[in-house]
């Protein structure tokens, strides 16, 4: 099969690939799209050591005639595979298993290949209000989302999104949607801000904004880089929150004595569910597809890795 394999410090591409293996408990999708993220491209300059097929944003098909689904019905897909014994598993927080493997990132092949294979309790089917183009968006949807899951946020609070890149606009965007009070989205690019200026207030970060410090009570740091937890931390008020969504393969050293004076709470968030994002696509329609910067076939993948790793490139995704 066509594939995309993780080859530090880059990618190989191949068109003879083995199909991923039979296993009675897992059930094969056929990829129809599959998008590249930031946490892709940290992969190929290490992050997490990774070899392997990448990918985990995606929507298929079934293509598996011992799926509970029927063949041809449209799904995605939970990353994290668990054990189903854990403790964590049993609390329904596969993401923290400690034997489990995820998506194109850790122990498992990933999606950008014709096909892939989940557990059967993994797979979600997509209403079919909401297109392939919206639906390749709903593993970070949902890690936006999850947000909500881990804290209250009271419609008083204040709340300030850092990074303009493509989690930080669908966190921006689902704030905008669920949250009644201020939101703010602070990013490097005038022409990615203005995709959710009609959604909530923007401001460029090169911009005068020293009245801004210590002014919110969620900071969240969707900048993919170390700049942004101090950028938090200059943001967020005496005993406010910070929520770090950032990954990445080297970081830099950082004073954290100021969250200790300031009495801050720092909340890491990582993956959210699908079924939550998949109903939120479905009812609240977020324009997540302004995101796309481009849709290259398989042919073309060296090209449409390039145009991901184009500072300022929206959303690319490959189509099989």
């Amino acid at each position: 099969m066509k594939a995309v394999y993780c080859q530090p410090p880059g990618i190989s591409i191949q068109t003879n690939a083995p199909k991923p293996d039979t296993n009675p408990s897992e059930v094969n999708i056929r990829v129809k799209l599959a998008g590249i993220c930031r946490t892709d491209l940290e992969l190929t300059r290490g992050y997490m050591g990774f070899s392997g097929v990448l990918g985990h944003e995606f929507i298929g098909a079934i293509d598996d005639e011992n799926a509970p689904l029927a063949s041809g019905t449209r799904v995605v897909g939970e990353i994290n595979a668990g054990c189903g014994e854990c403790p964590d598993c049993k609390r329904g927080l596969q993401r923290h298993c400690p034997n489990r493997s995820v998506l194109g990132i850790l122990n498992r092949s990933g999606c950008m290949a014709e096909w892939l294979s989940l557990p059967a309790e993994n797979i979600l089917p997509v209403p079919d209000a909401v297109s392939d183009h919206q639906a390749v968006f709903t593993e970070p949807l949902a890690a936006a989302l999850e947000i909500f899951e881990q804290m209250h946020i009271e419609p008083t609070e204040r709340v300030c999104i850092i990074g303009d890149g493509k989690l930080g606009l669908l966190i921006a965007m689902t704030f905008a949607l669920r949250h009644e009070g201020d939101s703010l989205l602070i990013g490097h690019h005038q022409n990615k801000l203005e995709l959710a200026s009609d959604m909530l207030q923007t401001q460029l970060e090169h911009d005068p904004i020293a009245a801004l410090n210590r002014q919110w009570d969620i900071v969240v740091d969707a900048t993919g880089s170390s700049f942004g937890l101090r950028r938090a931390m200059q943001l967020v008020k005496p005993r406010g929150r910070i929520v770090l969504k950032s990954t990445m393969a080297q970081a830099e050293p950082i004073d954290f004595t100021p969250l200790v004076i300031d009495e801050v709470t720092v909340v890491g968030s990582r993956c959210g569910q699908f079924a939550p994002a998949l109903a939120f696509l479905e009812r609240q329609q977020p324009p997540v597809e302004r995101l796309i910067e481009a849709v290259y076939p398989f042919d073309q993948a060296a090209a449409a890795w390039e145009r991901a790793q184009t500072p300022g490139a929206k959303k690319v995704l490959l189509s099989f």
